[in-house]
């Protein structure tokens, strides 16, 4: 016998019902999205000019300024092989392919790029504007961060970095580092109140001693409105009442 198929036409008059029922999910989750939005743009440095190398030598970050410093954008997996270069030559990271089993990763948990930025020499900020803001609005600012030390160099080191929103500055806590080592990566959460309808957003290396290179890593900014992200409650019971919705629909629809 041949094969057969069975397709199930629903009724004209109910496919607006269904149709509304659509709507009303795609409704719910393009605002969720909206009000869930990140306010930094390329915080996780993937978007450059030329690539790996020295933020405003020889590559820079998209909507990020950084003039002066010694603040470096490393690719996944050079940190401590092929490094990146500056003007004073090649820079790198003490890492298992350079002679340190300090465990440091290839990236970042966020992956890619990532800021490298030497807390005591030629120390100069990595800042963004933040355009959208409400005035009085608190707003919670994430980012990876760890401390490693540059290759060539010896001496126990300590980072840290400080980071502001306009008029508002925070620390993290100040990371003690062993010789030729690596800290891990640590994710860090600060709260901030917009004082402005734009603020500028600065990360600063802090870093001793200078004259064995302390290096601050950064990765992974993101930062939102906490007034319009949804709270966890408030997402699953919206979707819990969708689901309610849609099963109560199908009994009537279909008698089961």
């Amino acid at each position: 016998m041949g094969s057969t198929s069975t397709k199930v036409i629903l009724p004209a008059v109910r496919r607006p019902a269904l149709l509304g029922f659509a709507v009303l999910a795609m409704f719910l989750a393009l605002t969720i999205s909206a009000q869930a939005a990140n306010l930094v743009s390329n915080g996780s440095f993937e978007l450059t000019s030329a690539g790996a190398g020295q933020l405003g030598y020889n590559t820079t970050a998209t909507n990020w300024t950084s003039t002066g410093g010694y603040n470096f954008i490393f690719a996944y997996g050079t940190a401590d092989s092929t490094g990146s270069n500056g003007q004073y030559g090649n820079v790198q990271l003490w890492g298992p392919h350079n002679g340190s089993n300090n465990g440091m990763p290839s990236g970042s948990p966020d992956g890619g790029n990532f800021i490298a930025a030497d807390g005591g020499f030629q120390v100069e900020p990595i800042q963004q504007t933040i355009h959208g803001l409400t005035m009085g609005n608190k707003y919670s600012l994430s980012f990876w961060w760890a401390g490693a030390q540059q290759y060539g160099y010896t001496g126990a080191t300590t980072e840290q970095w400080q980071v502001s929103l306009g008029g508002d500055t925070q620390f993290t806590q100040v990371l003690n580092n062993q010789s030729h080592g690596f800290t891990g990566w640590q994710l860090q959460t600060f709260t901030f109140t917009a004082d402005n309808t734009s603020d500028v957003l600065s990360f600063l290396a802090i870093g001793t001693p200078s004259g064995v290179p302390p290096f601050v890593l950064l990765d992974g900014v993101t930062m939102y409105d906490m007034g319009q992200t949804p709270e966890p409650g408030t997402l699953a019971l919206s979707l819990a009442g969708l689901g309610g919705l849609g099963a109560f629909r199908w009994r009537k629809w279909f008698g089961r």
